[in-house]
């Protein structure tokens, strides 16, 4: 892995961009992989504010909580329409569906678009609990897309999006790990103290399943950009 400290996540959303421009003007740029959170926002206004074109490119997102409209303020649809697509048009965003009750036919429909879009640079978040996308601890490394139930400290992270905590969705349709990891170059945005922990045990401990991220230590091309709250305790 190679660790860029930064400043804040100001700086952070500006490194991030200047490593999808420098990797889109080789022209072998053709699909992004996109999370959504409050961690990729600075990068998105940095894509936004740019004179980037992606009319030709294609993106696909890691989850979407089930139940959600893509209409729904709270859904991931409508997080990444907000934050990119309406100022940013793509030639097709692939998200999941949170509408389908029939999880596993969704889940078989997105692992089939991600058959087809190869995924040349993957941008992830991390969980407090070191979970990417929403592959909690104990989700297998060798795990495509599913629906997963979301543990409790997520959906307290995630209640403040919420008006209340019992509006949190309690599951969602996640790319897997192994997903994640077929992607060709990946990008970890991880800022503040709370997230010490989860990056300490993603670059410097054992990889485990009970923590998803350290899965990214096997593979051969990942940038993880990280302000000196997050990177504290790295050794």
């Amino acid at each position: 892995m190679k660790i860029i400290k930064v400043k804040d996540s100001v700086e952070g959303g500006k490194k991030a961009f200047e490593i999808i421009k420098e990797e889109m003007a080789t022209g072998n740029v053709k699909t992004l992989g996109l999370a959504t959170g409050s961690t990729p926002e600075t990068l998105y206004k940095e894509l936004v504010a740019s004179d980037l074109d992606f009319t030709n490119m294609n993106s696909v997102n890691l989850d979407e909580y089930v139940g959600l409209e893509s209409t729904n303020d709270q859904s991931y649809h409508y997080f990444m329409k907000k934050h990119l697509f309406n100022e940013k048009p793509f030639n097709h965003n692939y998200l999941p569906d949170g509408t389908v009750t029939d999880g596993k036919k969704e889940c078989e429909r997105y692992d089939q678009i991600i058959a087809e879009n190869p995924i040349d640079i993957q941008i992830l978040g991390i969980g407090e609990n070191g979970h990417i996308g929403f592959n909690e601890p104990g989700a297998s490394f060798e795990g495509t897309t599913s629906e997963v139930e979301l543990t409790e400290s997520t959906i307290e992270a995630n209640s403040r999006n919420f008006a209340k905590k019992e509006d949190v969705p309690t599951h969602a349709y996640s790319m897997g790990i192994k997903s994640i990891l077929q992607a060709k170059k990946i990008i970890l945005l991880a800022y503040g103290p709370k997230k010490a922990e989860a990056i300490l045990n993603t670059i410097e401990g054992p990889m485990t399943e009970a923590v998803p991220a350290s899965a990214l230590q096997s593979h051969s091309d990942v940038i993880v950009i990280v302000d000196e709250a997050a990177a504290k305790d790295l050794k």
